[in-house]
């Protein structure tokens, strides 16, 4: 039985990045096909079938040699029934029976999930996790996601909605719209996204137009997250002040979860995550300065290692997990 594959996909909006994985978290193969969500997604869970198939072929692998599929999907799931509850961007109606679309396309058994849940699983199993069975994933990215593992064991909430940190409410009087429908969220000031916005914001209301980021967001018309962390490095003030007001947010933010959950890890990924000390360090600091005491000693702020693998290893756990019980 241990020589057996599981398959890994993580369904994004655009890419679907699929791999078989053996039973001890190693990639064998990884691959992507672009995701189809014409007419109403119905060709998503035929062309993720399609594909496994004509791996197998390549590689001279019966179909038997799987043992079954984990999938991350955006978007709330049902863990029980592998129902998706509302995607926009894939073209589903609400309460999609993936789940069971998915098993019938490739007659293999299957496990949904959540996608930000299945980076949390795969940083726990093979990636900064290192061990630690209560590990928080935090994914900086174009928005704000996350991943609750309490135990070895994903927390889904009574509908699938557990782990939500991005809608954290950072900002509980006025801050900006967020495409939740609320305000004040902490994927407004915490994603690469809010921190463009805050520093497009301070930018526009300084009265100083020397510096080095105001100079560049003139001369483009626009500016990223990384052209923030990069002159801050060299010491531009309004990019300064731009971590300084995020890095609040977000450790203020992660010790509250800190103190709820006591974890032994709080996995950061996501490109912003990659920004490094500049951003990590104030973000440490903000965190032990809310953070219960206890909480601080035994909590540790690490940085996700995995990448963009994270979602197809954790999915191939969610399966293992599965199987084995």
């Amino acid at each position: 039985m241990t020589d057996k594959w599981l398959v890994g996909v993580d369904l994004g909006g655009t890419t679907t990045k699929l791999a078989f994985i053996n039973q001890y978290g190693e990639i064998l193969k990884k691959w992507e096909i672009p995701t189809d969500n014409s007419e109403k997604g119905k060709n998503i869970t035929i062309n993720i079938a399609k594909s496994i198939d004509s791996n197998l072929e390549e590689l001279d692998q019966p179909k038997s040699k799987l043992i079954g599929i984990g999938m991350g999907a955006p978007g709330p799931v049902n863990y029980t029934t592998g129902v998706v509850y509302n995607v926009v961007n894939l073209g589903w109606e609400d309460n999609y029976p993936l789940k069971d679309l998915l098993e019938v396309e490739t007659s293999l058994p299957a496990v949904i999930d959540n996608d930000a849940n299945c980076a949390a699983l795969g940083e726990m199993w093979k990636g900064a996790g290192n061990g630690a069975k209560d590990i928080v994933a935090v994914t900086l990215g174009t928005g704000v996601g996350g991943g609750v593992i309490a135990n070895g064991h994903i927390v889904q909430g009574i509908s699938g909605a557990a782990g939500e940190i991005g809608h954290i409410t950072s900002i509980p009087q006025g801050g900006a719209q967020c495409n939740c429908g609320k305000t004040g969220c902490l994927e407004t000031v915490a994603s690469a996204t809010g921190i463009v916005r805050i520093g497009k914001e301070k930018i526009e209301a300084a009265k100083d137009l020397s510096g080095e980021l105001t100079t560049l967001y003139r001369e483009n018309g626009t500016i990223t997250a990384k052209d923030i962390f990069d002159c801050a490095r060299r010491g531009d003030r309004i990019a300064t002040e731009v971590i300084k007001e995020v890095s609040f947010y977000l450790g203020l933010a992660l010790a509250n979860i800190a103190n709820t959950l006591n974890p032994e890890k709080i996995v950061l990924g996501g490109g912003v995550s990659k920004a490094g000390d500049i951003l990590l360090d104030p973000v440490r600091e903000n965190f032990k300065k809310y953070a219960f005491s206890r909480v601080k000693e035994s909590t540790q702020i690490a940085v996700a290692t995995l990448g963009n693998d994270a979602g197809v290893i954790g999915a191939a756990r969610l399966i293992r997990d599965h199987i084995s019980k």
